[in-house]
């Protein structure tokens, strides 16, 4: 990625920040992980230090069924079943317990979010989702032109790297405005006497991209992703 695009992206983590809610959830499924694991395992045999890896991964293996089965002796001599098949029992029932405690907490989270979630945010996260889409579309696009397809790049670039930043600007502002009407909204409907001027304008927050400046800026951007996705297209017809 570009100097000029690195920190424009809203991570999931800055995301969750602003809302102060897991609006990015996601339920955590351990063989997923194994995998991610197993693969990380078998890139490094294949690697220049295959050989140390091997034996690493061989020594904690045996260590760690060696400590298990002295463990069993003592606690548990009255078990009669090979202490490597009760190793793999315990192994799967640990991953069973750990399985539904991630999921409880995936529900959990979910619902907790589907109570406080408002049409403001439902539109303000649809938003952060495009704007990142466009990043990730340049980003594409400065890699096909690193490739040595000159003809694919952006015009005009500092005005787009421009518009971003504002655009991203105006994002985490609204989404900070948001929070703080959604955790204070109780005060503010009991003592809307207060917010006399500005009660209105705020209860009503919506993103009106065809009638401000953030509106043009976020269509200028998109119309840029469009663009990425016909260069993309016409080089995929060429090949």
């Amino acid at each position: 990625m570009r100097d000029d695009l690195v920190g424009l992206e809203i991570s999931d983590q800055e995301l969750e920040r602003l809302t102060n809610l897991p609006v990015k959830n996601e339920l955590i499924i351990i063989t997923k992980y194994l995998n991610i694991w197993r693969k990380y395992l078998v890139n490094k045999i294949k690697g220049s230090e295959g050989a140390t890896a091997v034996f690493i991964g061989a020594s904690a293996s045996l260590f760690a069924y060696i400590l298990f089965d002295v463990m069993v002796k003592m606690l548990a001599g009255w078990i009669t079943i090979p202490s490597w098949l009760l190793l793999l029992f315990v192994n799967i029932w640990l991953g069973g317990v750990i399985q539904s405690l991630l999921y409880l907490m995936w529900r959990f989270k979910s619902n907790f979010l589907k109570q406080k979630m408002t049409n403001s945010l439902k539109i303000l996260l649809n938003d952060v989702e495009r704007y990142n889409s466009m990043i990730k579309a340049i980003d594409i696009n400065d890699q096909i032109e690193a490739a040595g397809n000159p003809d694919v790049a952006i015009l005009h670039r500092e005005r787009v790297i421009e518009a971003l930043n504002m655009t991203r600007l105006d994002l985490v502002r609204a989404l900070k405005t948001e929070k703080i009407l959604r955790e204070n909204k109780n005060f503010i409907l009991s003592n809307s006497d207060l917010f006399s001027q500005n009660l209105a304008t705020l209860t009503s927050m919506q993103v009106t991209e065809q009638a401000t400046e953030h509106g043009r800026i976020l269509n200028e951007a998109l119309q840029i992703a469009l663009d990425v996705q016909y260069e993309m297209g016409r080089l995929q017809n060429q090949g």
